[in-house]
């Protein structure tokens, strides 16, 4: 997508072979690219949040393994990065299909021919995902247009995003902003509301960043003004991404998303979830029993990190010395409160039917 009017990638691959992404956890206030070319810079790159978003992991991830084999195309080697990788975020089902596909590629061939074919795999995975959330813009499209043509003339769409489902969590377009970047760009009015989304404040300082840079109008919001702006109908419609969908439709995401659900149903505010194939998890059922609930560091959420006036980086104690903390990664919506799954493959309900009905 845009920056500065430039379009771009989230992931390139140098003329080296190695990769380059922007290290997120200067955003907004400084642009950084940073090149990745061994497995364990790709595992600290992940763990320590360089990069984020489902579906960017699945990639930054493959190329870990890829570069693995580089060094070392033993099986123990292939098994070792594979075990790394995976540790590195628990939660997103993406990464995991990811690393799985490299290991079924490259399993049968000789030792020789291992690296090329796994760096192979992960460009075709970078390739489909870019192809995968131009298909989710334009189903999301269409709900966008049908809410703008029952709109005044010249009154916005209004939307809710929780968190960061755009190009900044992919590799281009993103999942739940693909369809608000296709309308702004098709000249329809659409106004976004973006959560700050605590306490990693990816929606204040990563999506608000990716919107001001295309020129989509937006207003960022505390994340508990949600339930208030749906209250008083300033909120046609929810959008949000996913790290984990149950093959009956329960939807994992960033903390603070199921309490949007649950304001969305009880103010008659559809909620969708955009996602690609690869965020869905056939294995599990029951998303509250069974998706493992990432906790993050404590100091994420006694401490903030930001500019300040004079221009500098600072991370700044927001708490007393010593604070117990719970810091949960994601929460679970059930799947009774998403009005239906954004898909590439078309617009779905939120159950095992629905997901059955394109996926099988």
């Amino acid at each position: 997508m845009k920056i500065q009017g430039v379009w771009h990638r989230s992931l390139r691959e140098d003329p080296s072979g190695a990769i380059t992404i922007l290290d997120q956890r200067w955003l907004p206030h400084d642009l950084r690219w940073v090149q990745l070319a061994t497995a364990d810079q790709c595992a600290e790159a992940i763990r320590a949040m360089w990069t984020r978003g489902a579906p960017l992991l699945a990639a930054v991830g493959a190329y870990g393994l890829g570069f693995a084999l580089q060094d070392d195309p033993s099986d123990r080697s292939l098994t070792a990065a594979y075990t790394t990788l995976l540790s590195t975020r628990p939660t997103a089902v993406n990464l995991r299909w990811a690393l799985d596909a490299i290991v079924q590629g490259v399993r049968d061939r000789p030792e020789a021919e291992r690296a090329n074919q796994a760096l192979a795999i992960a460009r075709d995975i970078c390739d489909e995902e870019v192809e995968t959330n131009q298909a989710i813009g334009r189903h999301g499209l269409g709900l966008i247009k049908d809410l703008a043509m029952a709109k005044p003339p010249g009154q916005p769409v209004n939307i809710l995003t929780h968190c960061n489902a755009g190009w900044l969590a992919t590799i281009d377009w993103g999942t739940a902003l693909a369809p608000i970047y296709m309308a702004h760009d098709q000249g329809i009015a659409v106004h976004v509301y973006v959560d700050e989304t605590r306490p990693r404040n990816q929606g204040a300082s990563l999506t608000a960043w990716e919107l001001a840079n295309h020129g989509v109008p937006f207003t960022l919001v505390v994340d508990n003004a949600g339930g208030h702006l749906m209250q008083h109908e300033q909120v046609d419609l929810c959008i949000v991404g996913t790290d984990r969908v149950t093959a009956n439709g329960d939807v994992c995401n960033k903390i603070g998303t199921y309490l949007k659900a649950l304001a969305a149903n009880d103010n008659g505010v559809p909620f969708y979830v955009a996602l690609p194939y690869t965020t869905i998890d056939w294995t599990i059922k029951d998303g509250l029993a069974e998706i493992p609930i990432e906790q993050r560091p404590h100091d994420e959420v006694t401490h903030i990190w930001g500019q300040t006036a004079a221009g500098e980086m600072a991370n700044v104690q927001i708490t007393v010395d010593n604070a117990t903390t719970a810091n949960y990664g994601f929460d679970v919506t059930p799947a009774r409160l998403v009005t239906a799954l954004i898909t590439e493959r078309g617009i779905i309900p939120a159950t095992a039917e629905g997901l059955a009905m394109l996926y099988t």
